[in-house]
């Protein structure tokens, strides 16, 4: 196995479960408007959310319509007429105080931060992901941060990665292995660039795409990245 020079995470769901924190947030925005969570509107919520990023990541709709259309849908179908970029300054405030780890993420991203040139690549706000890292105690590990509206285009689009490979200095695409969680923005994006690539799949989903590796837990990246490669722990 390869000797990579770079290793690109994804934040969401791979180092930090925004799944959970977006459900605390959720709640809290939807209970300062007395609306009570059920799993109805959560669901309503995650279906308008995901259409809309998936719609961002194919360049059909840019990223304010995502972030203020998720909510003014969302309480326009509970009957509700809101401040659009208020609403959305309200979650972000509860998703900023909210970090959630996924297991293992700092122990693994620590040991790795030691052999390896780690780095992150993310679509989202790049304040909201910066606050999130940096609460998290994941943030110095990292020699760079990644963020789709600070490189002007996202996963899996190849101007993003043109971005980020133009800022890390003398590493080839094939030299490099990226993490994460998304089918359609981290490995797609990452075959498509020539990266090797490592799809996290905790939830045993079924593959419909090929990836390089494919883990289950955070922990397996040390034996992938130090045993297999012939390097000691």
């Amino acid at each position: 196995m390869k000797r990579y020079e770079a290793i690109l995470f994804d934040i969401d769901d791979t180092l930090l479960d925004f799944k959970q924190s977006e459900h605390v947030a959720l709640e809290q925005l939807l209970a300062s408007y007395n609306v009570r969570m059920t799993d109805e509107v959560k669901s309503r919520y995650v279906d308008i959310n995901t259409g809309l990023w998936r719609a961002f990541e194919r360049g059909e709709v840019d990223r304010e319509e995502v972030l203020i259309g998720r909510h003014t849908k969302l309480f326009d179908s509970l009957g509700l007429t809101v401040d659009g970029p208020y609403v959305e300054q309200q979650y972000r405030d509860y998703l900023h105080a909210g970090v959630h780890m996924v297991d293992g993420a700092l122990e693994v991203v620590r040991k790795l931060s030691n052999d390896y040139p780690l780095y992150i690549v993310t679509n989202g706000v790049t304040e909201t992901q910066f606050k999130r890292l940096e609460s998290s105690g994941l943030l110095p590990y990292f020699q760079d941060v990644f963020v789709s509206d600070a490189t002007g285009s996202q996963k899996p689009m190849k101007p993003f990665f043109d971005y980020v490979f133009d800022r890390i200095p003398n590493v080839a695409p094939e030299k490099g292995l990226i993490i994460g969680d998304s089918v359609t923005a981290d490995i797609a994006g990452g075959r498509m660039y020539g990266l090797d690539t490592c799809w996290f799949n905790p939830n045993e989903v079924a593959a419909t795409i090929e990836s390089t590796y494919e883990i289950r837990h955070l922990n397996e990246l040390k034996s992938l990245l130090y045993v297999q490669a012939g390097l000691s722990e």
